[in-house]
This record gives structure tokens, sequence and C-alpha cells, in this order.
């Protein structure tokens, strides 16, 4: 199982940092050149189906569940899954010194069929697209 964990300060409150990091259609500033596209499918309750495009031009189908309350969101992909058995994150935020720290942990497991790369050189991978 493949399993990373960032961490960047934000000096923001928590609500800014909260709603800007969760407004699926503006990633494709927040991320750089991670995001070519970020299309919100749904919306429903506290869920946000979208469509992530990389500069590849491949596109898949996630969730997300917001949880403000809580101080977290959670988010899976679901279509296509491939390259991955299952990527599930969690978003964690705690205000601290007049600002929010934002911790967000990836676990993932690679699809048998994807030869690649291997889950430690995907690790890699997300660590550096974060730094």
């Amino acid at each position: 199982m493949g399993h990373t964990v960032n961490s960047i300060f934000i000096k923001a409150p928590f609500k800014n940092t909260f709603d800007i990091s969760n407004h699926i259609e503006r990633w494709t500033e927040l991320f750089g050149d991670e995001y070519v596209s970020a299309e919100v499918l749904s919306r429903e309750g506290n869920e946000i189906t979208f469509r992530l495009t990389d500069d590849e031009n491949k596109s898949w189908v996630s969730k997300r569940w917001l949880h403000p309350e809580q101080k977290y969101a959670y988010a899976s992909r679901h279509d296509p899954m491939f390259p991955f058995k299952y990527m599930k994150i969690i978003w964690l935020y705690h205000e601290q010194d007049g600002g929010t720290l934002m911790t967000w942990i990836q676990d993932f497991e690679m699809d048998p069929g994807f030869t690649k790369f291997s889950e430690e050189q995907i690790e890699g991978f997300i660590i550096l697209f974060t730094i």
C-alpha cells in the first residue's frame, strides 16, 4: 500500500483556507501545472463529484466530502480507477499561530496491471508534486 503525508502552513484563517482549498474549479490555479481542467459534475449536500484532467489529457472522476465543522475533507478516486486499485485522500486543517496547518494524507494501492512504476516510485512522485 502506498502512503504519503504532506503539510503546509498557510497564513490565513481556517475558513478561508478550507473554502479556497475545496473550491474545485480553482484547482487549475492552486496546483500549477498538475491539472489543466477541474470540472464540478454535481454537488449534493457535502458531497462534490468532479472530473480532473492532467497535462497528459488523462481524466478521472473523484468524489469529495466536506466536513468544515470537523475541519477535514475526504476524497476518493472513482472512474477510471486505473492505474490505482484505490486512491483515498484526507485533508486535515489545524488552526495555529495565526494561520492554518493543512495536512493531506494519501493512501493508495496500484493496480497489478500497472507496471510502469512501483508504489514507492509513485509515493516519490506525489511528494515531488507537492513541494
